[in-house]
Parts: C-alpha cells; structure tokens; sequence
C-alpha cells in the first residue's frame, strides 16, 4: 500500500486522513521540526535503501532506525556512558550494518 497524504487511519477521534492530521497538529503548534544534518543523513540511507531494492517504506524504517541509533549513541557520548572512541565503533559499525 502507497502512503499519500489522502491515507486514512483511526485517529483519537475517529478516521482522519494523513493531511488532516498534519495540519491538526501545525494549528495546535506540535509541526515536528528537524534538523538539516539529520534530514541529510536519512536522506543519504534511503537512498542507499532504494538503490539496493528495497521498498520505499522499508527504506524509510531503515533510514529511521539508523537516525534514532546515532541519535541514541550521540547521547549516551554527551551523558558521559560512552568514551569517543567507543562512539566512534558503534558509529561505524551501525553504518556497516546499514550500508553493507
């Protein structure tokens, strides 16, 4: 099934289309913002997806989970849990689990 902005689920109130959610959630202010960098490298993963055959949405899982694991890593970096060059393993060890 494509996923377009016309696809409907069941919201909290009942069936709502993907567009009227999205703009549900513009007027209450909830719009989610992302950084440039972060839309670049999920960008470059589901393109990586893509060109290897894999379906757009099983691209755009992959290209989440591998922001999300980054996401995850760079923080434990910054809390102090992880040493950098430990960061630096589990981040190129994500990206050879990713792009190989």
């Amino acid at each position: 099934m494509k996923i377009t902005l016309e696809t409907s689920f069941n919201g909290t109130i009942g069936p709502v289309t993907l567009r009227d959610a999205v703009q549900q959630l513009r007027e209450r202010d909830l719009a989610c913002t992302v950084a440039a960098d972060t839309v670049d490298q999920k960008v470059i993963i589901f393109s990586a997806c893509v060109e290897r055959g894999f379906t757009p949405l099983r691209s755009e899982i992959m290209a989440a989970y591998y922001v999300a694991e980054l996401d995850a890593t760079s923080e434990a970096f910054d809390r102090g849990l992880i040493t950098r060059d430990e960061l630096e393993m589990q981040q190129a060890a994500l990206a050879r689990l990713i792009l190989s």
